[in-house]
């Protein structure tokens, strides 16, 4: 599992590519929100879940993935970026695992995603 105890994730940027590692992985009837990429590893989020995907290993071809239903999220926190800032953050309060930070660099669609998470979580 993705150590989410040291600080934040990964700095982001939307990726097509970072989709198309989790199809797989999808249920009958899951869509996908948004998908992003850092330097190695991604996170893509769906109508249900947020999948992390940690990419292990010399080659890469070894790979962690870590689903955190919507459903175990007790709270979150969306920051947009500003004029000088142009980083956004999304904190996520899980149940039984605690805060999960993400940052985005340049545009994301962070306000969806807040969105989204709100719309099945509350």
């Amino acid at each position: 599992m993705i150590d989410f105890k040291n600080g934040s994730f990964v700095k982001l940027r939307k990726s097509n590519d970072a989709a198309e590692a989790v199809d797989h992985l999808l249920i009958p009837g899951e869509t996908i929100i948004g998908s992003y990429k850092g330097i190695r590893d991604s996170v893509t989020f769906t109508n249900k879940r947020v999948i992390a995907v940690n990419v292990q290993g010399v080659t890469g071809k070894k790979k962690d993935y870590t689903s955190l239903p919507y459903s175990k999220i007790q709270a979150f926190s969306v920051e947009t970026s500003g004029v000088l800032d142009m980083d956004s953050e999304l904190e996520l309060w899980f149940s039984g695992l605690g805060l999960v930070k993400f940052e985005f660099t340049g545009a994301s669609d962070i306000v969806k995603i807040g969105q989204a998470i709100g719309e099945f979580i509350l």
